[in-house]
């Protein structure tokens, strides 16, 4: 597949993730409609963002691998599986999408009477005083580390190609709305710099500021995950086949 092909699918998927992962959070978690209690809160959010992986799983899997975060790239560069000349454009198209979905996001929440977006958080990431549950910046980046190289290590796995076939894209989304249930609470969870990087130039100011632990630890977390899998999970000769594929 061509290079502008797989990185057009980059964009439009990591835009839906922003848009329909942090769109649930800032339209829906807490929403107060005529019904009482009509808000997803935090467990609807976690689902969405599963939901939103496994939808272009299988929608973009076949074009562009659906990376949707740097920090996953960046995991599977290390792992072996991408290619390292591809890196830097998959991260660009991937940051561009974010920022258009968190874009889009915010015409559609300004239409509601009184809506504030940096008061609101705009589902931005944060640690501290931004953080849901108060956390220090070392509870945020234990936590986005860990969580980034279990998601990593669900991805290498379940698109082993010894893994049963067809099944990654829910393996991975479950993951990922697990993750969400865990870790909402202490960053309001990136686990994706991307994802991370839309909201928070719409906020600006201390999401700005904090935004280089949602880019330093998911980062080392995909390391870690790509250097531990092959090590685990590989012979050298499965190694050799993962890599002759991705190339």
């Amino acid at each position: 597949m061509q290079l502008s092909k797989r990185l057009a699918a980059e964009l439009f998927g990591t835009f839906w993730l922003v848009l329909g992962g942090c769109g649930s959070a800032v339209l829906a978690a807490n929403f107060a409609g005529p019904v009482h209690g009509l808000g997803i809160g935090f467990v609807g959010v976690s689902f969405a963002f599963g939901l939103t992986v496994l939808t272009m799983a299988y929608a973009i899997g076949h074009v562009s691998g659906c990376h949707l975060n740097p920090a996953v790239s960046v995991g599977l560069t290390v792992a072996g599986r991408f290619p390292a000349r591809d890196l830097v454009p998959y991260i660009v198209a991937q940051v561009i999408g974010a920022v258009l979905g968190a874009f889009v996001l915010s015409l559609i929440a300004s239409g509601k009477p009184g809506f504030d977006l940096v008061a609101s958080g705009f589902a931005s990431n944060g640690y501290g005083d931004r953080s849901p549950g108060q956390f220090s910046m070392m509870s945020a980046f234990i936590c986005e580390v860990v969580m980034t190289a279990f998601f990593l290590f669900v991805i290498l796995g379940s698109t082993d190609k010894r893994a049963p076939a067809g099944f990654a894209p829910i393996a991975i989304g479950l993951c990922l709305t697990l993750i969400h249930l865990i870790s909402i609470p202490v960053t309001n969870t990136s686990v994706n710099p991307a994802r991370s990087t839309g909201p928070a130039l719409f906020v600006g100011g201390a999401a700005v500021d904090q935004l280089w632990l949602f880019w330093v630890a998911p980062i080392l977390g995909a390391v870690i995950a790509g250097i531990v899998y092959p090590l685990v999970a590989e012979s050298r000769a499965n190694a050799k086949t993962n890599a002759a594929l991705a190339d």
